[in-house]
């Protein structure tokens, strides 16, 4: 049985005036990449601002299961940044993995409303999987209820974090002069703890 689930989340984030502008913050994707999800969590790859993120293990009906995804994030002059996954594992199930698709894609961007400035955006999450037949016979709604419900906590969980960190991160990084780090974008976190 072939299922797809599937969840959207908007945001949208008051920005407090700084000294830089939160357009240069958002053209360094290794800060916002850490905004989005614990640090433990992520990895640089060896590709221009690609990373993997290791999501915490979750239930899915019986099965406990712990998404991968390769994620690549797109900054642009005017302080959008487009991110979309690039790969993914389903760690838990093999029969599961074999037969997993997940799709992200997502956008932030500055928005100035009345003299104010707001980041807005959007995320989607589709994912594709066939069912193991141990599921089969649990009725189709409440199979897809399930996914649908899983993939909205996670998309809500990343905004809860980005509503409460970016802000932080962003205001940190600006009170302490960081213009330097403009052109500076490695990511340096350990993996040893992921």
């Amino acid at each position: 049985m072939r299922a797809t689930f599937t969840a959207s989340q908007a945001v949208s984030i008051l920005v407090p005036n700084a000294a830089v502008p939160i357009q240069h913050y958002l053209r360094q994707p290794h800060r916002l990449v850490q905004a989005l999800t614990d640090p433990s969590q992520i990895e640089a790859l060896g590709q221009e601002n690609c990373y993997r993120l290791k999501m915490k293990p979750r239930q899915f009906l019986t099965f406990n299961l712990q998404p991968t995804v390769d994620i690549r994030l797109q900054p642009k002059p005017d302080g959008t940044v487009f991110l979309n996954s690039e790969a993914c594992e389903l760690r838990g199930i093999d029969f599961v993995n074999q037969r997993f698709h997940l799709d992200l894609e997502g956008v932030l961007a500055p928005v100035r409303d009345a003299g104010k400035t707001y980041l807005a955006g959007q995320a989607d999450l589709k994912v594709q999987v066939d069912i193991p037949p141990v599921l089969w016979m649990t009725p189709r709604a409440i199979v897809e209820a399930t996914g649908n419900g899983l993939l909205k906590s996670i998309l809500m969980t990343v905004k809860q974090r980005l509503v409460h960190q970016l802000v932080l991160d962003y205001q940190k990084w600006a009170s302490a002069g960081m213009e330097s780090d403009l052109t500076v974008s490695p990511l340096a976190i350990d993996s040893s703890g992921i």
